[in-house]
């Protein structure tokens, strides 16, 4: 059993704590938060410490591993820190908000050795994962074109609006990695339009969006759309479409059942799931299979600290695509 500690326990971090607990592969050793509440309560629940100075985390040798799960000022700093005590990490997304700080980490992390997993769960997801090996097997032939839906339930309110640090950043990078999975390339162009559909007051009070499209094009010519919107009043609507010259492949919609109502207004079927702490509830537990396999097994991370970055710079392409309403070339360096 892997010992994990799981630094920040707002709603992400108690679900990454309870996975934890439950997964068969790790132990949950000890929570962290500077919010004594939010702390208090997952430790409570799940009947371990809570740790109140990071150090001390650090410092256990009775610590294997760290979960990161904290506010996205803090990743690089726990990343590093989890670096220098030789301790593994899983890392939420994104690294940093601000490309040059991550482009400066990687500098100071280059030549480690210690395994660095970055949160993104879709990768981890069966639907996708199978969608990509009907593709990889040539069941579709060369492929064209990855169509890739990511809808959230509703709008998140203003305070979180503030935090977030942009749709983009914090919503469209996750698909920005699944693009990258599923091309098996890294695209070089990106485009994007967005705007604040549902909710204008996120344009005009914050500059951010509700509502965009992504394309990108990789160097052999695959063409990848993102679609996203925070408001979709049927739940959430996650797809992935591969297109190649001998036919398609869908990883469509987690339904709550598989019913089906029949009667003289018509057929009835089950919804999505509502949102993604219940839609991915198997990609975050396949994600941590991953990632104790990696440090059982002194492997590289099947998602690792270079993926982040590159997800975020193309982030930072769409951002420029929006201001100067043009296609970007992306650059990795």
């Amino acid at each position: 059993m892997i010992k994990i500690a799981v630094l920040g326990c707002g709603r992400i971090g108690q679900m990454h704590a309870r996975n934890v607990n439950n997964h068969p592969d790790t132990s949950l050793a000890a929570v962290y938060d500077t919010n004594k509440e939010f702390g208090e309560r997952i430790a409570n629940e799940l009947n371990v410490p809570l740790i109140n100075d990071d150090k001390k985390i650090f410092e256990d040798n009775n610590i294997d591993a760290i979960l990161i799960a904290s506010p996205t000022a803090t990743h690089i700093e726990f990343i590093e820190k989890s670096v220098a005590s030789n301790k593994p990490v899983y890392c939420e997304k994104p690294i940093d908000l601000n490309i040059s700080k991550v482009n400066e980490c990687a500098k100071r992390l280059q030549g480690n050795t210690v395994p660095i997993h970055l949160g993104f769960n879709r990768r981890f997801d069966p639907g996708h994962v199978a969608t990509r090996d009907a593709m990889i097997s040539g069941e579709i032939g060369d492929l064209h074109q990855v169509i890739i839906t990511s809808r959230d339930p509703g709008l998140p309110s203003m305070e979180y609006y503030k935090e977030a640090g942009g749709l983009l950043r914090d919503m469209t990078i996750h698909d920005f990695d699944i693009a990258r999975f599923m091309l098996q390339e890294d695209p070089v162009k990106v485009f994007a339009i967005a705007n604040a559909l549902e909710e204008p007051k996120l344009k005009s009070e914050l500059n951010d969006f509700d509502t965009v499209m992504v394309i990108m094009e990789t160097k052999s010519g695959k063409q990848c759309h993102i679609n996203n919107s925070r408001s979709s009043k049927y739940g959430y609507d996650q797809r992935i479409e591969l297109v190649g010259n001998k036919g398609m492949v869908l990883s469509d919609n987690k339904k709550i059942n598989n019913v089906k109502k029949y009667s003289a207004n018509g057929e009835n079927t089950s919804t999505v799931e509502h949102f993604f702490l219940e839609r991915y509830h198997d990609a975050f537990m396949n994600g941590l299979t991953s990632f104790a396999a990696c440090i059982e097994n002194k492997t590289i991370p099947d998602v690792g600290f270079e993926d982040g970055r590159k997800a975020l710079l193309l982030a930072e392409a769409a951002y420029e695509s929006l201001k100067n309403h043009q296609m970007v070339n992306v650059n990795y360096d």
